[in-house]
């Protein structure tokens, strides 16, 4: 035996059983010293939802990651670290970064080469700060649009999902089959959230009554559920995007919170090994999410003997890592977990570590942070848009003409948060200027030739050819996003003052799934689905002026 399997058995047999269980912990950067990375040999940090240096720039977010890195190098063994990001749609977590549409804009594209194109992008925006896993894509097909992340995944067609899922891949990877040892911005693809999430059913969200973490949440009412249909179905429909994900070479699996007819996913060894690795075949690792083994069981080390032995290699602690230390440690000791399990586990954690160079000893320098939020990114971002936009109806109503007057109005044609939504800078976005981009509005000022105005900076005296009014759905991430009420919020105030000052009324809507629109909404005369467009706004203004065509098509249905 040579090569990189070669050093991966020996060091095997160098580490001790400690050494071993700290490369099977995940901790978020929040939670850890780098001083304690070095001490228990950590396999890898991440930075959750709003896990952000201070200030929140390039440069911070590469000293951030760097520091932890190189303490990981420090350990007796060295061993290198595995840095991880919910990179849902560019660098999210990163201010500055090129924010893409999210999932279903991109599924309302059809194009898989434009996602590995958006992949690769985000691959390399991510890997110029040193992070090195990106837990995307979702290949989730969400059956029931009142789920909070519906946006996360492509669309409802399991095929779509399947093929968009394969090319962001590869697009992370930066070459099919997996990722390049030799290429500093391939970055480790992670498929989520394996089985069936969404397919849960309304009302089966469950909180355990003794994992009280949620509990800092309003009630959820269909994530983290269960999904009560039949095997067939869940082959059918849900595992067929993994199957694609797994040819396409990713090398992690983030198993799901969600539940198969009862039985938690990251207890269920009969998907976890007989299907995924058994019948698809997977060879790499899979990870947990963030603490949710622990809701397995009461007692903590049952839910670290159950999820390892179900088939979990490495575990999202996040926070209380010396306890998963410790029970872990005793689980071994009286033989509830084998030391051929525990060995297996590091094996293929440090096959992942080996897919990407990080078990070489030359390394080559990250891309250059001047990539962060690049001009040509960017532009990639706004041809996404662009190209993600769907009319829903009013053909006769656009594009506006060259020389109209414009009205525009709507909370979210001038709020940068509003048109990134959801795991946006922090965990849940947040309205306003959180991150450098281009609105709406800014777009129209600068692309449209007539004048345009601001509801509210005084409406012209006479009327305005046509009127642009920007609905939106306020950010929200995962259970916080559940809704039994899709009714999109438009101010009727507004509405009506607009359209009585407009010749032409167009209705833009920023959402994360398909809406239900208020009675008033009829008495528009174009509506346009630009779902969550993130920073690069002149996308929608390219196809509102008629600059590019509608492309879009619905990935969903549209009530």
């Amino acid at each position: 035996m040579t090569g990189p399997a070669a050093s991966i058995e020996h060091l095997i047999t160098e580490m001790t059983p400690a050494e071993k269980i700290g490369q099977m912990a995940q901790v978020e950067k929040g939670s850890i010293t780098p001083e304690e990375v070095a001490e228990l040999g950590i396999g890898s940090v991440l930075s959750g939802g709003g896990g952000n240096p201070t200030p929140n720039d390039a440069a911070n977010w590469a000293a951030m990651v760097g520091e932890m890195t190189e303490a990981a190098g420090a350990s007796r063994l060295g061993i290198p670290l595995l840095y991880g990001v919910d990179g849902v749609h560019g660098h999210n977590n990163l201010r500055g970064a090129t924010i893409f549409p999210h999932s279903i804009g991109l599924g309302a594209t059809g194009d898989p080469d434009l996602v590995r194109r958006v992949a690769r992008a985000t691959a390399i925006e991510i890997a110029a700060t040193g992070v090195r896993w990106d837990f995307a894509p979702c290949v989730a097909v969400p059956l029931d649009p009142r789920w909070g992340r519906t946006y996360e995944g492509f669309g409802r067609d399991p095929a779509l999902v399947a093929a968009m899922g394969a090319a962001y891949v590869e697009g992370l990877h930066g070459r099919p089959g997996g990722p390049d040892p030799d290429d500093s911005s391939s970055v480790l693809a992670c498929p989520k959230h394996y089985l069936g999430d969404g397919a849960a059913a309304w009302g089966s969200a469950r909180r355990v009554p003794w994992n009280d973490w949620w509990d800092l949440w309003p009630d959820w009412y269909i994530d983290q559920g269960d999904a009560p249909i039949g095997e067939e179905e869940l082959r059918a429909v849900h595992l067929h995007p993994y199957r694609a994900a797994v040819a396409a070479g990713s090398l992690t699996v983030m198993a799901s919170y969600s539940s198969w007819r009862g039985d938690k996913m990251h207890g269920h060894r009969y998907l976890l090994e007989d299907v995924l690795r058994g019948e698809l075949g997977f060879g790499g690792l899979v990870v947990s999410d963030w603490m949710g083994i622990d809701q397995l069981d009461p007692d903590y080390r049952t839910c670290v003997v159950r999820s390892v032995n179900a088939g979990v290699d490495m575990v999202m602690v996040p926070i209380e890592y010396r306890r998963f230390f410790a029970d872990a440690t005793a689980a071994v000791a009286d033989g509830d977990i084998s030391m051929e399990r525990i060995d297996l586990a590091v094996r293929r954690i440090l096959t992942a570590k080996a897919a990407l160079g990080l078990l070489d000893i030359a390394k080559p320098d990250p891309p250059p942070l001047s990539l962060v939020g690049s001009a040509a990114h960017r532009a990639l971002a706004r041809e996404a848009v662009r190209r993600s936009v769907v009319l829903l109806r009013g053909e006769e109503a656009v594009p506006v003409p060259a020389a109209a007057s414009v009205l525009v109005g709507g909370d979210g044609a001038d709020d940068i948060g509003l048109q990134c939504g959801g795991w946006t800078i922090e965990w849940q976005g947040a309205r306003g200027a959180i991150t450098p981009g281009t609105t709406l509005l800014e777009a129209l000022r600068t692309s449209h030739r007539g004048p345009v105005h601001v509801l509210g900076d005084g409406v012209p005296e006479s009327h305005c050819d046509v009127g642009i009014l920007v609905a939106s759905e306020e950010p929200y991430a995962e259970g916080m996003g559940d809704r039994p009420d899709l009714t999109l919020s438009i101010d009727p105030a507004v509405f009506h003052q607009m359209r009585s000052a407009c010749e032409r009324l167009i209705v833009v809507v920023y959402s994360g799934r398909p809406m239900l629109l208020p009675p008033i909404a009829d008495r528009a005369d174009a509506i346009v689905a630009a779902w969550l467009p993130g920073t690069e706004a002149g996308g929608v203004a390219d196809v509102l002026l008629g600059r590019h065509p509608f492309e879009g098509r619905l990935p969903h249905p549209w009530p």
